[in-house]
């Protein structure tokens, strides 16, 4: 019986990250059935509609809006249009925040951060995991940085924030992971990494 909570504790971490996967996939999947199939229904005789039209729709939906991303004028549209959210007060942090995870976990992380880095705080042995945001610093204020500051991008560990620092160059260290594997490190407080192997903890 002493051991039963740790039992019990375990047992429910291997489960819930698999069950709330599985809630927002289906919450996602009813929800654009619910929206895109009302409006297929409506617009379609019986006969062509069957469950599950709506969910297909919406992957159809975006793959267009992917690929029409691509061309220059509907790219320079959504670029206002996101400007446009940015000046509204709440949907900005809101939009922001949604927008870079969606990127991080698109794979866009290469297109907002370079390469991983590891700095030291000073005085002491302990080392922080960064990402290099900025080496040009060209065109803004001169106490903000010169050719030899380089901004850094700290996270925060299970949250959605963190610190940028300017750095002097010397004061970082390559770090030999992927930008992917050093962010998984850094937002899980260390807890998962890649192995040498390949696998993941």
């Amino acid at each position: 019986m002493r051991h039963l909570p740790k039992t019990f504790f375990t047992g429910l971490a291997a489960i819930l990250p698999i069950v709330i996967t599985l809630a927002v996939l289906w919450w996602l999947g009813s929800t654009t059935e619910q929206v895109l199939g009302g409006l297929l229904r409506a617009m379609l005789p019986d006969l062509l509609y069957f469950p599950g039209l709506g969910i297909i729709a919406g992957i159809g939906l975006v793959l267009v809006v992917g690929v029409l991303l691509r061309a220059y004028v509907v790219r320079g549209l959504f670029d206002w249009m996101e400007r446009q959210m940015q000046r509204i007060p709440v949907v900005k942090t809101i939009y922001g925040m949604v927008r870079d995870i969606t990127r991080l976990m698109s794979g866009d992380i290469k297109e907002q951060f370079g390469q991983a880095v590891l700095i030291t705080l000073p005085g002491t042995d302990f080392k922080l995991v960064g990402f290099v945001t900025r080496e040009d610093f060209a065109g803004l204020p001169a106490n903000l940085g010169d050719e030899q500051t380089i901004a850094v991008y700290l996270p925060m560990s299970y949250m959605i924030g963190g610190y940028t620092l300017m750095l002097p160059r010397s004061r970082i260290e390559p770090l030999d992971l992927s930008l992917e594997d050093a962010m998984r490190f850094a937002l899980t407080a260390g807890v998962s990494a890649r192995k040498d192997n390949g696998t993941t903890s």
